[in-house]
């Protein structure tokens, strides 16, 4: 018997037709992650001054008054938009998880575009949300579109957005073969060689158009090389049970959000009222506002106390909820990483009192690996994107795995949903889905 994922396509055959369609893909999709984080910038910009590349720096050097009016302008802005694009553009689809998982990869281009500039605005203005929901929509996107173009079977398309969602989770965050394994493990289900092969190009190809605009180098940049010890061996085997519980936890959390987020109306009351709850917090903690990627970053170096840090982690998923729930469209891949990073540096920071020795960070690293990995029932996925989001910490793979392995089996055993497949929407007796924007 030969190998048979070399010897067969599948059902999504790669024809030459279909490799061009590929190309395409990745170009317009890293194209699209150039212009959303350049709306991004621009929000962020207009709301907080942010010109020194640290958005939570920028946030604290604002007033308090000015901190809560950016999230009152993000709640106005994002209610009105959010409800004329679900009130008039209602029969077309914009959640790449539920048209890859259900359907046949169809997305609707002008939803998906009006939803994502959407997205970045009030994210750039302190919504706790993720920045990656909007360029990985785009992706899928232009996979849909560019599919029709080729005249592609539903698989053919099928894989082709989930390509390209993936290609954008990469180019915005510089994750090539992250976002290669994320289309794979996550988005499609399925390692088989041809289905590896277009994921593998398609999130080359967008890494490196949207150099034209971002940066080339880690997300997460200047993190020291941490060395592997007996302590932290041990502390992940305790943290991977521990982050297993708290992920079924968030997970459900995320799933209750979505599932009674506002609907109609009451969008234009529920997101003023979330906004300016996580204003009124980030007065406190302006660590809050955005996707938490410095909040991480601040944890992979192993800066803040241990009474922050518990504070962070107790109220990063609860604001992101709520901000969800309030009928905003956004990813929750950086809040879980931050969440589990800053679980992992407070955890971290009471377990050296007991085994002294290892620096917090480190302790972060693992913590972010398992989180998401678990989270997004992604273990692979989850441990690479760590390793390549930061560009160190290989001396650190075997804890980070234990945690990870731990905590996946532990969410799979008790619930078995992720991050994504808990936020997928329910359909009307008409089949028109009741929740949209599940990404």
């Amino acid at each position: 018997m030969e190998q048979p994922n070399v010897t067969h396509d599948g059902d999504a055959r790669l024809t030459p037709q279909f490799w061009i369609a590929v190309v395409l893909t990745g170009i317009a999709t890293g194209l699209f992650g150039d212009l959303l984080m350049w709306v991004l910038a621009l929000a962020e910009r207009a709301g907080f001054n942010d010109r020194s590349g640290s958005f939570q720096s920028a946030v604290a050097a604002v007033s308090s008054s000015r901190r809560v009016l950016s999230l009152l302008i993000a709640s106005v802005i994002g209610a009105v938009s959010w409800y004329l694009i679900r009130r008039y553009l209602r029969r077309e689809s914009s959640d790449i998880d539920d048209a890859i998982w259900n359907g046949d990869g169809e997305l609707s281009v002008r939803r998906s575009f009006l939803t994502s500039i959407v997205s970045e605005v009030v994210i750039g203005l302190g919504a706790s949300i993720g920045r990656e929901a909007a360029p990985k929509l785009m992706g899928g996107a232009s996979g849909s579109v560019v599919s029709h173009w080729f005249q592609l079977s539903s698989e053919q398309k099928r894989l082709l957005v989930a390509c390209g969602g993936g290609a954008g989770l990469a180019c915005v965050y510089n994750v090539p073969l992250g976002g290669a394994i994320f289309t794979a493990e996550v988005l499609f289900g399925s390692f088989a060689l041809p289905v590896v092969l277009p994921a593998l190009a398609t999130s080359l190809i967008a890494t490196m158009v949207a150099w034209l605009y971002l940066p080339n180098g880690a997300t997460y940049a200047d993190i020291p090389q941490y060395r592997f010890s007996g302590s932290l061996m041990v502390w992940s085997i305790v943290a991977g049970v521990l982050i297993g519980v708290l992920a079924v936890l968030y997970v459900r959390l995320i799933a209750w959000a979505s599932h009674f987020r506002a609907k109609g109306s009451q969008i234009f009351w529920m997101m003023p009222i979330a906004f300016v709850v996580l204003g009124v917090l980030g007065i406190w903690y302006p660590q809050l506002f955005g996707n938490g990627k410095d909040m991480a970053h601040d944890a992979f170096l192993g800066i803040g106390g241990i009474g922050l840090l518990f504070a962070l982690f107790a109220l990063k998923p609860l604001v992101t909820a709520l901000v969800l729930g309030s009928g905003a469209a956004g990813g929750v891949f950086t809040p879980f990483l931050a969440t589990g990073a800053i679980f992992g540096a407070f955890f971290g920071a009471a377990w050296i009192h007991m085994w002294p020795g290892t620096p917090v960070g480190a302790f972060a690293l693992v913590g972010a690996a398992a989180m998401v990995g678990a989270s997004m029932q992604a273990p692979l996925a989850g441990l690479v994107l760590v390793l390549e989001l930061t560009h160190i910490g290989f001396s650190l793979v075997i804890p980070m795995m234990a945690a990870t392995t731990i905590a996946t089996v532990l969410v799979r055993q008790i619930d078995g949903y992720s991050i994504y497949s808990a936020r997928l929407p329910r359909r009307d007796n008409d089949g028109v889905m009741e929740n949209p924007e599940g990404t």
